[in-house]
């Protein structure tokens, strides 16, 4: 028995179990978008599903309430304001209703969705971003600076925009000698990972413009690869061998000689998409294609990539979606949720550990990532980084009102119009409460005029009390929870268990 125990890793995601949802809770009749691109056509937050759909005459994304189920109505309104197809959508981190979408149209548009999804068409961007001479494939928002998106296309060029003032900050034009397939960002944002057609893996400072290290044939496979930054340091890669092999491997930025580990999968042809929970430090591998999702966790022990399961199917995805801990419903234990993109229908996938007990399991949740933004944008831009501001899970997660609900409604101003070097637009005159209770709240407000402050004021008090009844709620959960767990200390300290 001890032998036994020795050998089996110890792991509270072996277990992982994936179960899709009944037909009745799927969605559809959407048309997936056709296009090829390796994206993957959807993007998910804890509000919203969007969805990259068949559009005549220019590009389209849907976009539905995410308890939305059932058939899709021809007629349903979506985001049509490209001339041409979509090629990636990505949210806002920081604020679930900002949503930005990059084009075969050489532009990216970033759309605000009013909180009941969309009653009519949306044609009118809030921000459009034109400075690349090719389609836009690629689109990451900075995982900790308010309204910072990086993007890339298909002219080998990396842009980094403050969304707030429309302007373009960096531009990074002789990094790559050939197409860019994937950009991500560190854990605080402070470089990106990229990989390119050239087959090499590059760490870079985009704020500098400098590449700080460089891999050469990360994989050895002409096919396109993909690279994620995990909450570690590491970088973790996906690709295919020179006999075509689908692989993953894993490699430490101090040393990139040689990977810390490489896992080889199948000969299957379908890009593999990662997705990464910097929670549970877990990776989900979809591939295009594919009937299946494999899932494994990445720890500091050899081999350091341990695969737990797959999820099988008889249905190819065409595209997923990821939601993250924000969205997940912790009362039934769930740690992830995938969407999967059919030919004509939206299936969520819930994967969950189970567990007998129905108290919170705090293992399973720590805190994670909020939508409170750790910097601004010129705080960023100035050279600060800051690593995510965290939540806690217990008793779910609410998200509290929008402290950036105004930021992008207005025009962005343009840098000829005063709007400093990516400082964001000047806040309302006057000694507002707002200053100090939420510097965020001031980045980029639209002066309104004196007639309308009661007005605001009066919202700024809503949403303290709001956050204040979810701040208790959090304590009252957990002054429970500790009670429980200490007479249960005491059962045990007396020997009753």
């Amino acid at each position: 028995m001890s032998f036994r125990r020795g050998v089996v890793r110890q792991s509270k995601f072996r277990h992982v179990f994936a179960q899709a949802w009944k037909a009745e809770h799927c969605i559809d009749d959407v048309r997936v978008s056709r296009v090829t691109w390796d994206s993957g056509l959807c993007a998910v937050n804890p509000k919203f599903i969007a969805v990259i759909i068949e559009a005549g005459g220019g590009g389209s994304f849907l976009v539905v309430p995410i308890s939305k189920s059932g058939r899709i109505d021809q007629a349903c309104p979506t985001v049509c304001g490209h001339a041409a197809p979509v090629l990636e959508i990505q949210w806002s981190p920081h604020d679930d209703n900002i949503i930005a979408s990059a084009s075969e149209d050489c532009t990216v548009k970033v759309w605000q969705i009013p909180d009941g999804g969309l009653t009519s068409p949306m044609t009118e961007a809030i921000v459009i971003l034109e400075g690349h001479s090719k389609r836009v494939g690629i689109l990451a928002w900075h995982p900790t600076a308010f309204n910072i998106l990086l993007t890339a296309g298909c002219d080998n060029v990396i842009c980094v925009w403050n969304v707030g003032t429309g302007e373009l900050l960096y531009q990074l034009s002789d990094a790559h000698p050939d197409l860019i397939y994937s950009v991500c960002w560190n854990k605080d944002g402070s470089a990106v990972c990229t990989v390119c057609k050239d087959k090499a893996l590059r760490v870079i400072d985009p704020r500098r413009g400098t590449v700080l290290k460089v891999r050469e044939k990360v994989h050895d496979g002409t096919r396109p690869m993909r690279a994620v930054f995990l909450s570690d340091g590491k970088i973790l890669t996906t690709g295919f061998s020179r006999m075509s092999e689908r692989q993953m491997a894993l490699w430490d930025p101090k040393d990139l000689s040689e990977p810390m580990a490489v896992q080889e999968m199948d000969t299957s042809n379908g890009v593999l998409l990662p997705f990464y929970d910097p929670d549970t430090n877990m990776v989900y591998l979809c591939g295009k294609g594919d009937c299946t999702i494999r899932y494994f966790e990445v720890t500091d022990e050899s081999p350091y990539v341990h695969f737990l399961s797959l999820y099988s199917s008889k249905e190819p995805q065409r595209g997923g979606g990821f939601l993250g801990k924000r969205g997940v419903d912790v009362n039934k234990c769930e740690i992830a949720r995938f969407y999967k993109l059919h030919e004509r229908k939206v299936e969520p996938i819930s994967m969950t550990v189970p567990r007998k007990s129905d108290l919170f399991q705090g293992d399973l949740y720590p805190d994670t990532a909020g939508s409170e933004p750790a910097l601004l944008a010129d705080e960023w831009i100035a050279g600060q980084d800051a690593a995510p501001l965290l939540v806690s899970l217990s008793g779910g997660y609410s998200a509290p009102p929008s402290k950036h609900r105004d930021t992008l409604r207005s025009k962005p101003k343009l840098v000829t119009q005063d709007s400093g070097s990516g400082a964001a637009p000047p806040a309302p005159a006057g000694n507002e409460p707002e200053e100090e209770v939420a510097p965020h709240r001031v980045a980029a407000r639209e002066t309104d005029g004196n007639g309308e402050r009661p007005k605001r004021e009066e919202e700024l008090l809503n949403e303290l009390l709001a956050e204040m009844k979810a701040l208790r709620a959090v304590v009252v959960a957990q002054s429970q929870r500790i009670e429980v767990l200490e007479t249960q200390l005491a059962r045990i300290e007396d020997g009753d268990v």
